[in-house]
């Protein structure tokens, strides 16, 4: 027993030891992540989802089988302008829309899961969400993989290459499940892809999507003490504040590797994208300098009209040809087919 009773105490020893050298190791790394409050409880819905029981819809998400009600009822048109802002800490994914000239907030849907911690995305595969200003396009609508109808957020921008990130394909998606993704759970995907769908038929050519850490007020800068992120947060935070003020999205500009904020002027041109200054396409690296057309940083005007978004579904086939002759008449007549909008599976691409 003396000899057994030795041995279990050694064993303990050991893994103490091995233990601390794990947390020696990660130490100034871990010592660097700031505080999350909503770990816990995006887990608890992660591994919820993973096991079936997922209660949906997710508690306070706005009522996705009557959203024409819900935007009569707020005065707000189908196909107007909108405009996102992601807070990550929070979970929450607020869709605004333009109203007579000023953006309206038209619903706060709860993020069903986000994968990594506060803080930028630095890298391919680390997986974690990004932050910053970024810009939809109907280039980006997604319709490939495993999430068909998602909406792409335009990650790496300009500010991401200047700085040497990389990664790539970062959705807005459904499910409940993400490797730097933002999953928002079937129903409210599929919400957010109509809207966004109707607002480029509507004449938006770039949906501002703004992703936070954390809403920026003060007093959570202040609580976050000073770490790694507070300067790249104080630029975001300028964002953030200038359309508090005006509630227009402001015009995002990178200037010597660091986001600059202009109000928007009320009757004024919409922001056209995250633009690059002149003189600054040198620090991009050469093999970062390929990105998505909204975000080259050459001037917008001076490049041709996106074409449209191929349908998801092999044209040679008379039934896609009909989904899509009839996804076209309806998007003329503004009528929003929430529940058309994807082919059958028998002509979808194999």
């Amino acid at each position: 027993m003396a000899r057994s009773g030795g041995a279990l105490v050694a064993r303990h020893v050991v893994g103490l030891g091995v233990i601390a050298a794990v947390v020696a190791a990660c130490w100034p790394a871990c010592a660097e992540q700031p505080l999350d409050p909503s770990a816990t409880e995006r887990q608890a819905r992660h591994d919820a989802a993973r096991a079936g029981r997922l209660a949906t819809p997710l508690p306070g998400t706005p009522d996705t089988d009557q959203p024409l009600t819900r935007l009569h009822a707020a005065g707000l048109s189908l196909g107007a302008p909108l405009m996102v802002r992601i807070f990550k800490a929070e979970s929450e994914f607020e869709l605004w829309v333009d109203k007579n000239g000023t953006f309206i907030r038209f619903a706060t849907y709860p993020i069903c899961y986000w994968s990594g911690t506060l803080g930028p995305k630095l890298r391919e595969g680390d997986r974690q969400t990004p932050e910053g200003f970024y810009t939809l396009t109907e280039e980006q609508l997604h319709n490939g993989g495993r999430w068909r109808r998602s909406l792409n957020i335009g990650y790496p921008n300009v500010f991401d290459r200047a700085n040497g990130r990389t990664g790539s394909a970062i959705l807005v998606h459904g499910g409940c499940d993400s490797s730097g993704c933002f999953a928002m759970t079937n129903p409210v995907s599929a919400e957010l892809y109509d809207l966004v769908v109707a607002a480029f038929r509507g004449g938006q050519q770039h949906i501002p999507v703004h992703v936070f850490p954390f809403r920026m007020t003060d007093a959570n800068l202040a609580a976050r003490g000073d770490g790694r992120w507070n300067g790249f947060w104080d630029d975001l935070k300028a964002g953030y504040e200038s359309f508090e003020r005006t509630r227009l999205p402001p015009h995002v500009s990178v200037c010597g590797r660091r986001y600059q904020i202009r109000d928007a002027m009320r009757g004024g041109s919409d922001p056209e994208g995250v633009e690059l200054c002149p003189g600054d396409i040198d620090l991009i690296p050469a093999h970062l300098r390929q990105a998505p057309r909204e975000n080259a940083g050459a001037p917008q005007a001076s490049l041709a009209p996106s074409p449209p978004p191929p349908p998801p579904c092999a044209t040679a086939r008379a039934s896609c040809r009909k989904w899509v002759a009839l996804h076209d008449r309806r998007a003329a007549s503004r009528t929003f087919a929430r529940h058309n909008t994807t082919p059958s599976k028998r002509s979808a691409v194999r």
